[in-house]
């Protein structure tokens, strides 16, 4: 079922966009991850556990400013974008397909006649 934008009813996001992770990309961290042996470690809990790490690194590098040094921010984003789909991987899941759903059900609580241009959360639109 594609993802419709609801004001504009025929917006097929999954095919305006590419998939969330390359196949290279995919590739290069397996081949990372099993010439290190690293596998072992990575049960879901322990992939959960570090993306949420990874993502307080994240948000460390806007502290106290705004205006974050970007290779640093690359580098800490590279780490979480890692972390997730390694998860995914290790969960079975297709990214593409759980982000499209959840663009699907996110659509569905905050439909555009009511919140665009608000932060307010779904039950106080």
């Amino acid at each position: 079922m594609p993802f419709a934008r609801p004001s504009s009813g025929t917006a097929d996001l999954a095919d305006s966009v590419g998939p969330v992770t390359s196949e290279q990309v995919r590739r290069a961290l397996h081949d990372f991850v099993e010439e290190r042996d690293w596998g072992q470690f990575h049960s879901p809990a322990n992939l959960a556990k570090s993306v949420s790490i990874e993502a307080a690194e994240l948000l460390e590098c806007f502290q106290w400013s705004d205006d974050a040094d970007a290779e640093r921010v690359s580098e800490e984003l590279a780490d979480v974008l890692t972390y997730c789909i390694l998860l995914a991987e290790r969960l079975g899941l297709d990214l593409d397909e759980i982000v499209l759903e959840k663009l699907r059900t996110t659509a569905q609580k905050y439909p555009v006649d009511r919140a665009k241009g608000t932060s307010a959360k779904y039950d106080a639109l």
